[in-house]
C-alpha cells in the first residue's frame, strides 16, 4: 500500500536508530549543546496571583560577581508584539497570575544566576483574585469554538424531553484536577541573537522547530528565515512542547541583550506548574436517559472547566459525547471560567482524557441500573454511522476490542455484583472502559529525498522526536516507499531549515510526515525512473485526502483493569492493565506498544495519583513539584498490557496508519474507577482515587 516496491521494513519491531546514542549518552539533547562560555539566564516570577509591578530592585543582583544583565520591563518594553499575553514577556508590569515571569538575571552560571534571582525585590500593587473552580464571583461564559476548532455547544433533538420520558435516568456530577505535564526532559533552550546580519539560533526542546520559528518571528517582529530552530532530540513532551511559551521568550530577550553569546535556561520542576501549562480542572456533568434494555435515548455533557485571563483555552472535553455513543438526542455544552490563573496547555489527549473519564464513568453506572453487563451496554449502543457527521466510519471496530479484551482479561469470572470478592484484606474489582481518539493527518509536511553517490537516500524533514520513535518509524517508511533496506536511508529530521513539518501533536506525527515521505518517494521514481543518478532529489507535500470528508475517522480502544482496595486503609492498587486497540496500520511494533503501555500508566497515574492542589490564598500549587506531585513510579504499575487489531484504514491516508501516542490515556482511569466501584460498591466521582475516598 505504501510503494510499489516495498521492502518489509514497515511492521518489522525495528529497535531504535537513535537507542544506543540516547543510553550512552551521546544523543544531545537541548540545554547539552556544547558552547564555549555560555550564559544562563534565570527567571523571577511573581508571587502574587493578581496585581500590577510598582518597582523592581535589581541592585543587589547586580552587585553579585559572576551577573552579566539584568532584565526588567523597562529594560526590554516594546521589543516583542503585546497581543498574545502569553509571550508579552516583561512588555508591561501587569500580573496575571503568580508564577509569571516579572524580571530575570543572566550569571556565568545557573548557580550564580539563581541566586541573583532570590536577591531581586519586586513591589506590587495587588489586586483581588479568584483561582477556584467554579468561581464564587465570576460568571462562566461560552468560548466561540474550543481546543479542536469544534462548536463550543451542539444540540440535536430535544435532549430535555427523551429524558423526562426515559424509564432509566442517570444525572451525575465527575470531577477532574488540574493535571501537569512533567517530561523527564525539562523545558529548556539556548539562544545565540546574531547582529551581523541580524539572525537567531534557537536550540529547544520542542515537539515542532518550525511551529517554534513561526511563533517566534510573529513575537519578535523578525522574518522567518532569519531564526534558525534545532532540535534532534526531546526528552518527552505529551503536548505541552507543542508550543513556544513564555521562557522561550526570555531567553531570546536575554540573547538579544548580550549579542553573539549563548544563553541557556532550563526550567525548574516548579517554575514548569506556572509557565508551560497544563491540563485544566473540569466539572462535568452527565445525564444519559435509556429504556430499561439499555438503549440510550438521550444523551447531555455539560462542562465547565478553568481557563486563565491572560489567554483563553478551552478544553474540548465534552466532544467525546457527540459520537461515541448512539442517542436520538442529545447536546454538548462547553462553559468556561476565566481565572487568576497560569495559561493551560495541551497535555495527552486534551478533551479526551477528562471527557471520557466522565462519560465511561457514566456508562458504567447506566450499566448497573439497567442490570446490564458493562460491555453488553456498550455494544448496545454502537452507532452504525458517526451520529454527528451522519458520515460512515473509515473503520469503527470497538466492539472487536471490547470482545477480544474481555476473553484475554478473563471478564467472564468477574462476579456480578459489586463487593463481591475479599482477598485477605483487600476488596478485589474488574473494569472496563471504551477509548475513543481522532484519526489525523495534517496538511502542510514536506519531505525531500536526495540520492548519494554512495547509493544511499537522504530523506529531509523537519519532523520532531518526543521520544515516541519518529527516528526508526520514518525510516522504515522511507525504505519500504523506496524499495530499499532501512541501512540504505540517511533520515534528517529537527531543524527548521528542512522542510517544513506540522508539530507533533494530535497523534497525528508520523501520519502527516511519513505520507510526505511516501509521496516524496513516488515523485521521485515517477521523475528518475528505476536508474536514477547519484543527486537525483524529489520533493513533496503530504497530499490532500478527498476522503477525509466522506468518512469519520477515529481510533478506539478497550481498556481493562483490575484494582485491590485495602478494606481498612482505602489504599488502591492495580496489578494489571489491559488495553486492546484499534488503530490502522501498526508501522512499528515494538515502538508502539511502548507508546500504548506509556499511555496507559499515564492513565493510572491521572486515577490514582495527579491533583495540583492550589492554595486560594495565594494562587499557587502548593505541590508543584516532583516530590508534592506525585507520578505514577515502577512501585505503583503491575502488569500493563498493550494488543491492537490487525488492520489497515484505507481512507486515512497513504500509510494506512493511525497515531498511538494518545489513545492508550483515553479510558484507563475511568476503567480503573470503575474496577474501584466493583471492588467496593463505592462510587469515586472525582480523580484521584485517593484513600479516603474509599473509607466512611
Amino acid at each position: 500500500m505504501i510503494g510499489t516496491e516495498g521492502s518489509g521494513a514497515v511492521g518489522a519491531p525495528m529497535e531504535r536508530i537513535e537507542g544506543r546514542a540516547k543510553v550512552t549518552g551521546t544523543a544531545p539533547y537541548a540545554y547539552e549543546h556544547d558552547f564555549p562560555d555560555p550564559l544562563h539566564v534565570h527567571p523571577v516570577l511573581s508571587t502574587v496571583p493578581r496585581g500590577r509591578v510598582r518597582s523592581v530592585d535589581v541592585s543587589a543582583a547586580q552587585g553579585l560577581t559572576g551577573v552579566r544583565a539584568t532584565l526588567t520591563a523597562p529594560d526590554v518594553a516594546g521589543t516583542v508584539g503585546a497581543e498574545d499575553r502569553e509571550f508579552a514577556v516583561l512588555q508591561d508590569g501587569e500580573v496575571f497570575f503568580r508564577g509569571q515571569i516579572v524580571a530575570a538575571v543572566v550569571a556565568d552560571t545557573p548557580e550564580i544566576a539563581r541566586q541573583a534571582a532570590t536577591l531581586v525585590r519586586v513591589d506590587y500593587e495587588v489586586d483581588d483574585h479568584e483561582v477556584e473552580l467554579p468561581p464564587a464571583r465570576r460568571e462562566l461564559y461560552r468560548p466561540e469554538e474550543v481546543n479542536t476548532g469544534a462548536e463550543a455547544d451542539t444540540a440535536r433533538g430535544d435532549a430535555d424531553a427523551v429524558l423526562a420520558d426515559s424509564t432509566v435516568r442517570i444525572d451525575r456530577t465527575y470531577r477532574t484536577p488540574r493535571e501537569y505535564n512533567n517530561p523527564m526532559e525539562p523545558h529548556c533552550s539556548i539562544a545565540v541573537w546574531e547582529t551581523d546580519p541580524e539572525r537567531l539560533v534557537l536550540y529547544d526542546s520542542t515537539q515542532g522547530v518550525h511551529v517554534v520559528r513561526r511563533t517566534l518571528a510573529e513575537v519578535l517582529g523578525l522574518d522567518a528565515e532569519r531564526i534558525r530552530v534545532i532540535s534532534p532530540h526531546v526528552g518527552g513532551g505529551f503536548g505541552s512542547k507543542g508550543s513556544p511559551h513564555a521562557h522561550n521568550v526570555l531567553v531570546v530577550l536575554a540573547a538579544r541583550a548580550l549579542p553573539g553569546r549563548a544563553v541557556k535556561l532550563a526550567l525548574t520542576r516548579r517554575q514548569m506548574f506556572s509557565l508551560v501549562g497544563y491540563r485544566p480542572n473540569t466539572i462535568q456533568r452527565i445525564r444519559i436517559g435509556a429504556e430499561e434494555d439499555g438503549r440510550i435515548g438521550a444523551l447531555v455533557h455539560d462542562v465547565v472547566e478553568t481557563s486563565s485571563l491572560a489567554k483563553e483555552y478551552a478544553e474540548q472535553s465534552g466532544v467525546c459525547s457527540r459520537m461515541m455513543y448512539t442517542a436520538r438526542a442529545r447536546r454538548t455544552t462547553h462553559r468556561l471560567a476565566a481565572l487568576d490563573v497560569p495559561i493551560p496547555f495541551w497535555m495527552r489527549a486534551p478533551g479526551e482524557a477528562p471527557g471520557m473519564f466522565a462519560l465511561e464513568t457514566a456508562m458504567d453506572e447506566l450499566a448497573y441500573a439497567c442490570g446490564l453487563d458493562p460491555i453488553e451496554l456498550r455494544l448496545r449502543n454502537e452507532p452504525g454511522r458517526d451520529p454527528e457527521s451522519g458520515l460512515p466510519w473509515s473503520g469503527r471496530h470497538l466492539a472487536r476490542c471490547l470482545r477480544q479484551g474481555a476473553e484475554r482479561f478473563g471478564w467472564d469470572t468477574r462476579p456480578e455484583l459489586p463487593r463481591g470478592h475479599r482477598d485477605g484484606d483487600w476488596w478485589v474489582g474488574t473494569g472496563v472502559a471504551s477509548a475513543v481518539y481522532p484519526r489525523l493527518t495534517l496538511p502542510g509536511s514536506e519531505a525531500e529525498i536526495v540520492l548519494e553517490r554512495d547509493g544511499s537516500h537522504t530523506v529531509s524533514i523537519g519532523a520532531a522526536d518526543i521520544g515516541t520513535g519518529t527516528w526508526t518509524a520514518l525510516t522504515q517508511i522511507a525504505a519500504d516507499a523506496l524499495g530499499c533496506g532501512p541501512d540504505r536511508v540517511r533520515l534528517r529530521i529537527g531543524d527548521s531549515r528542512l522542510p517544513t513539518a506540522s508539530v507533533a501533536g494530535g497523534s497525528s506525527g508520523i501520519s502527516s510526515w511519513g505520507s510526505a515521505v511516501v509521496a516524496a518517494a513516488r515523485a521521485f521514481r515517477d521523475a528518475h525512473g528505476d536508474r536514477p543518478a547519484p543527486g537525483a532529489r524529489s520533493r513533496a507535500e503530504t497530499p490532500e485526502n478527498p476522503e477525509r470528508e466522506e468518512y469519520a475517522m477515529y481510533s478506539f480502544g478497550s481498556q481493562f483493569a483490575e484494582v485491590r482496595v485495602n478494606a481498612d486503609t482505602g489504599e488502591v492498587r492495580v496489578p494489571r492493565i489491559l488495553g486492546v486497540f484499534s488503530a490502522g496500520r501498526i508501522i512499528n511494533p515494538r515502538t508502539a506498544r511502548s507508546q500504548l503501555t506509556g499511555g496507559m500508566v499515564m492513565g493510572l497515574s491521572m486515577a490514582l495519583h495527579e491533583e495540583g492542589v492550589v492554595d486560594p490564598r495565594f494562587g499557587h500549587v502548593v505541590n508543584g513539584d516532583l516530590a508534592g506531585y506525585h507520578v505514577a513510579a515502577n512501585a505503583d504499575v503491575g502488569r500493563v498490557e498493550a494488543e491492537w487489531l490487525d488492520e489497515v484504514d484505507p481512507h486515512v491516508n497513504a500509510l494506512g496508519a493511525a497515531g498511538v501516542g494518545e489513545i492508550g490515556i483515553v479510558g484507563t482511569a475511568a476503567a480503573i474507577a470503575n474496577a474501584a466501584f466493583h471492588a467496593t460498591g463505592v462510587r469515586v466521582r472525582d480523580l484521584p482515587l485517593t484513600p479516603d475516598r474509599f473509607l466512611g
